[in-house]
């Protein structure tokens, strides 16, 4: 146990620093399961897990609420695994390093998890709170959230039981979520022509480092680089470009590339020349994104020449494909000020054999904005002689305004916060909108803490917001239990 158990409530907090020592990356959520099943024994409590690995956990009213409207709370296992590539982590082995920043919980130099361990711990909070006064719970903890819902996907929606659904997965303190974005991936294949290099060759690796990255959805209209664009666009527009044999960056599809890295191989000659035009190419990149991206900062360093190396042809394409695939907001909507209706994150690129994989990430909360971009996507594919594989997407969620359980929400966040709450869709993707789909007549909200930039290891909580937010929770569920 760390400092993190001393923090206020301790029994949401408590469970939150057991949950950092646990690996719980998508698709590995194994370890964090068995920890949520035993919790549920030691509790005596009812529990399922379904052939996908969510789990879901029955706790009965407290006396003289038992045969009230059943309430099912939902949080994902899962986390996303980044880390700054200086840092020494093993995301299958290691525990999360916290660090209190001034009023924010941080990690060092990887992901927190907050997203969305601090739902996981309120859940269990009010699974073992034996003096709140509510009525008949269902705690639904999905799996593999963070690589495209998938665990929602597959969720055995005959366990649930409940038509009320608090997520407690939004990331924006005094905001009440009720819609968000659908979203879908797309890969890209590109071949890749070789050839053998001069004998005189040198080999330099490029680095763009130190980007802020984030989440492709709750950060995409902020604006920041793209550390794979960006690394592309230096060496495209400069004497670089005719020497470019890799080009990889990016991880997960839903956080925007901070690390881009790229080898060129030239004559020794030319090498002084090309280092020269990179930096000056680099600086330009650099004052552009001063703002967003203050820390960004480009390293050369010699590298082994590999046995092949691209054409020049394959080079260009690569360049080309890179820098023409969009990225970013390509629609505001145009009924909710503010909102983000479609973007698209280009996430990440990587070399497999004689092939280039690009993965780009996209979200629509329209369907013919989402049928758009995803032939933007298509067009760039075939100009640059790229193949597109376009998987199956997740829908996104309707707002109900007129939703008996907003109302109750609305009025007790009223009572408990002293304002009144914001009410608004978000761009990017929850569960919600695959729950809803699944069971027909489902209410839904989702509300949550104040989490910072998501997906990358500037990721940060506000302490003091996750004690509000947990009173409003359980303010809630003895309102929904009268």
């Amino acid at each position: 146990m760390t400092f993190v158990s001393e923090l206020r409530p301790s029994s949401l907090w408590s469970y939150f620093d057991q949950i950092l020592a646990i690996p719980r990356g998508s698709k590995e959520e194994d370890r964090v399961r068995a920890w949520v099943l035993g919790i549920a024994e030691e509790s005596g409590l009812e529990h399922d897990v379904d052939a996908t690995g969510n789990v879901v956990v029955r706790k009965p009213g407290s006396a003289g609420r038992e045969a009230a409207p059943g309430t099912v709370l939902q949080s994902h296992l899962d986390m996303v695994n980044e880390k700054n590539s200086e840092v020494d982590f093993d995301f299958s082995n290691d525990a999360i390093r916290p660090v209190l920043d001034g009023a924010y919980l941080t990690a060092d130099g990887t992901t927190l998890g907050s997203d969305n361990g601090i739902g996981v711990a309120a859940m269990l909070a009010v699974m073992a709170d034996t003096e709140l006064e509510h009525g008949p719970l269902e705690f639904l903890f999905t799996v593999d959230e963070e690589t495209g819902l998938t665990g929602a996907r597959g969720l055995d929606a005959g366990m649930l039981k409940g038509r009320r659904l608090l997520n407690l997965d939004t990331e924006e303190e005094g905001a009440l979520t009720v819609g968000c974005a659908g979203g879908a991936d797309t890969r890209l294949v590109l071949a890749l022509e070789t050839q053998r290099p001069s004998p005189s060759s040198v080999a330099r690796r490029v680095r763009l480092r130190g980007l802020q990255g984030g989440h492709s959805g709750v950060d995409i209209h902020l604006q920041r680089g793209n550390a794979v664009q960006l690394l592309a666009r230096i060496v495209r527009g400069s004497e670089a470009a005719g020497h470019l044999t890799r080009l990889e960056g990016g991880d997960k599809h839903n956080a925007i590339p901070r690390e881009a890295e790229a080898l060129l191989v030239m004559p020794e000659a030319t090498a002084g020349e090309v280092e020269a035009a990179l930096h000056d190419r680099f600086e330009g990149v650099r004052s552009e994104f001063s703002g967003p991206d203050p820390d960004m900062r480009l390293e050369i360093a010699e590298g082994p020449v590999p046995d092949a190396v691209w054409t020049g042809e394959t080079g260009a394409r690569v360049l080309d494909l890179i820098v023409a695939l969009p990225h970013g907001v390509v629609a505001m909507s145009n009924d909710i000020p503010g909102l983000v209706e479609t973007s698209t994150n280009l996430a990440a690129v990587e070399c497999q054999d004689n092939e280039l994989h690009v993965l780009t990430s996209s979200r629509s909360s329209v369907g013919s904005g989402m049928g758009w971009v995803r032939a933007k996507i298509d067009a760039v594919a075939a100009l640059s002689g790229a193949t597109a594989h376009h998987r199956n997407g997740y829908p996104g969620w309707k707002p109900n305004l007129s939703s008996p359980l907003l109302q109750v929400v609305e009025a007790v966040h009223q009572r408990v916060m002293g304002q009144k709450p914001r009410v608004e869709a978000i761009h990017a993707g929850l569960e919600c909108g695959i729950i809803g789909e699944m069971v027909p007549g489902m209410e839904m909200i989702s509300f949550g803490p104040q989490i910072e930039f998501p997906h990358s290891p500037s990721e940060r909580v506000h302490v003091e917001s996750v004690e509000r937010f947990y009173r409003l929770l359980t303010e809630v569920l003895k309102e929904l239990a009268s």
